[in-house]
């Protein structure tokens, strides 16, 4: 078992010809969709740029600039770029848009693919504040900005390219791609082969009852891990996702870089977690109690309980946890008990991200030492050792096709 790296490494051989894209190559366009084209990739249809020009581009850096995945983002592109599969990959048609007046936080991109099959990707929460308050906004009774603006964008980019495609997207991505497969015009919602959702939050049955969801339904492939908290928000179907392993834990599952592959798909678990499972029903039984005004209120003080850190994005807000739950106790003062109850929480569950992040990168740090103090004694050794008069046969093993 391995993840989508590995994936790119054994089956990047194939062409989209010899093998059609799969729930594994979606989850890896979905997840380039977070890498920050801004200044690479043109606006508006028409002009497409290739993987060739992004990995040539004097200032290719800024492509991983998102703190949370710089190091797996980086690795991704690589083995995209040395895949037979990817590396002709085009892209255009990118938008990317934060408006804190609106509470929005916006980005999509269109992909080409090898065998002239479109895919259209959503990005998912950035590490921006209103980035994350959009997500809490989804549980109004009406589209938030973003929803509205995924049709929208869904629309304009099917006019660029001819026949089917695909759409999909990781976490609010994921929500936004199937509710502008819903809600797009009917022509064009003929022509989606399939829509994905990596971990991608529901729709309360307000906004599932505005849209065709009836007329999408069979072709909406949603993913989850085991553990999962995201895409289990306000999703009502109990059997309308594919539940799959994590090599991480809890809300680190959310990370598409923990999700486990075997071969060309990811490997099926046998649900979600009971105790997740529970905590999940009795959180969407507690947001679809509250009307929206009483929604508004909660959202609206988080925010302001955690702007009052002065953070702009949430790698800030927990770099500096002392500073940060200083000035959030202190706007917590004339909160009510079970408002802040439910927001200490969710802060908590932040911090366990950045803790577990932090291990994490301790653990990596620690594993390359050992390898270098084992390649420099082996080195030392090799010095040392009297000369053979035998010669090793062969030399680099050449890597696996996978081909079967």
């Amino acid at each position: 078992m391995g993840t989508m790296i590995d994936y790119l490494r054994e089956y990047g051989d194939y062409t989209f010809t010899e093998k059609p894209l799969n729930e594994v190559d979606s989850l890896v366009l979905s997840q380039f969709a977070y890498l920050k084209f801004d200044g690479f990739v043109p606006e508006g249809s028409g002009d497409w740029v290739t993987m060739e020009y992004l990995d040539t581009h004097p200032e290719k850096g800024r492509l991983f600039s998102d703190e949370r995945y710089r190091e797996p983002n980086t690795e991704l592109f690589e083995a995209m770029m040395g895949s037979v599969r990817f590396r002709t990959l085009r892209m255009g048609n990118y938008v990317n848009l934060v408006e804190m007046e609106r509470e929005t936080q916006f980005s999509a991109i269109t992909f080409l693919l090898e065998d002239q099959m479109a895919y259209v990707a959503y990005r998912g929460t950035d590490e921006t504040i209103v980035g994350w308050k959009e997500d809490f906004n989804l549980a109004f009774s009406e589209p938030v900005p973003g929803q509205l603006r995924s049709v929208k964008y869904l629309e304009g980019a099917a006019a660029g390219f001819d026949g089917p495609f695909y759409v999909g997207g990781h976490s609010k991505g994921g929500n936004f791609a199937v509710y502008a497969s819903m809600n797009c015009k009917e022509e064009i919602r003929g022509r989606i082969s399939r829509i994905y959702s990596h971990d991608g939050p529901g729709f309360r049955p307000e906004i599932r009852g505005m849209g065709n969801y009836d007329e999408i339904a069979g072709r909406v492939v949603k993913i989850i891990p085991h553990a999962s908290l995201v895409g289990m928000l306000l999703e009502s179907h109990a059997d309308g996702y594919i539940v799959v392993e994590s090599k991480s834990f809890g809300l680190l599952q959310h990370n598409p870089y923990t999700w486990l592959v075997r071969e060309d798909a990811f490997v099926r678990a046998k649900g979600v977690y009971k105790g997740r499972k529970f905590m999940d029903e009795a959180l969407n039984k507690w947001i679809l109690s509250l009307d929206d005004a009483q929604i508004h209120s909660f959202v609206d003080t988080l925010y302001e309980v955690v702007s009052a850190s002065e953070a702009v994005t949430l790698m800030d807000f927990t770099a500096d946890w002392k500073k940060s739950m200083t000035a959030v106790a202190a706007a917590a003062r004339d909160v009510d008990e079970e408002t802040v109850s439910a927001i200490r929480k969710i802060i908590s569950s932040l911090f366990e991200i950045a803790r577990e992040h932090a291990k994490e990168e301790l653990q990596e740090k620690a594993a390359e030492g050992r390898k270098g103090k084992k390649r420099r004694q082996q080195a030392k050794q090799g010095e040392e050792a009297p000369v053979s008069g035998r010669e090793r046969k062969g030399g680099r093993r050449g890597r696996k096709s996978g081909r079967k």
